[in-house]
C-alpha cells in the first residue's frame, strides 16, 4: 500500500460539480492522503489475512501519528482532518514506453475495502476523515501548506 500525503489549509473532492468531501483548517492545517492499493497487498491478504491486516493498520497509524504538520505535529494530537482519496495510478509503471501499466494497481472490488478499512481505523481514533467516491472521476483541489508532501508505504 502507497500514500501521498500533503499538508494543506483545505483541500476538496468534487464528483460531478458535487463536493463529496472537503476540509477548510487554516489553523491546524490537515492532510490530503491519496492512498493506492497493490496486487501485491491483495495477494499477501489472500495467502494471510493478517498481513494485509498489518499493512492497513500501519498505514493508518502512519497517517495519523506522522509528525508533518505545523509544529512537527500530527494529525491525532491536534485533531486535524483527514481528506482520502483512492488513487491506484499511485502503481502506475513508466519505465518503458509513453503509457503507464495499471497493472500494479489492485482492481477496484479488491482496493475499495481496504481503502475503507483505513478510513475506520483513523476514525476509530477520533480523526475526523472526509473521502473521495470510490471509482468516480474526481477533482481534487488542495491549498498546500509548505509545500509539504511525503509518500508512505506500507
Amino acid at each position: 500500500m502507497r500514500a501521498v500525503l500533503t499538508r494543506c489549509i483545505s483541500a476538496t473532492v468534487t464528483v460531478d460539480e458535487e463536493i463529496v468531501g472537503s476540509f477548510d483548517a487554516p489553523s491546524t492545517g490537515g492532510l490530503l492522503a491519496l492512498i493506492g492499493v497493490s496486487v501485491e497487498d491483495i495477494h499477501a491478504g489472500e495467502q494471510d489475512p493478517a498481513v494485509l491486516d498489518n499493512k492497513i493498520a500501519t498505514m493508518a497509524r502512519k497517517i495519523a501519528e506522522l509528525r508533518i504538520l505545523d509544529g512537527e505535529t500530527s494529525v491525532e494530537s491536534t485533531g486535524a482532518p483527514v481528506l482520502v482519496v483512492s488513487q491506484f495510478t499511485l502503481y502506475g509503471r513508466t519505465a518503458k514506453g509513453r503509457r503507464p501499466s495499471w497493472s500494479d494497481a489492485a482492481p477496484g472490488p479488491a482496493a475499495e475495502p481496504v481503502i475503507n478499512k483505513v478510513i475506520e481505523q483513523l476514525r476509530a481514533r477520533n480523526i475526523h476523515v472526509e473521502k473521495g467516491r470510490f471509482g468516480a472521476m474526481m477533482k481534487v483541489a488542495s491549498v498546500n501548506d509548505g509545500p509539504f508532501t511525503v509518500i508512505v508505504e506500507s
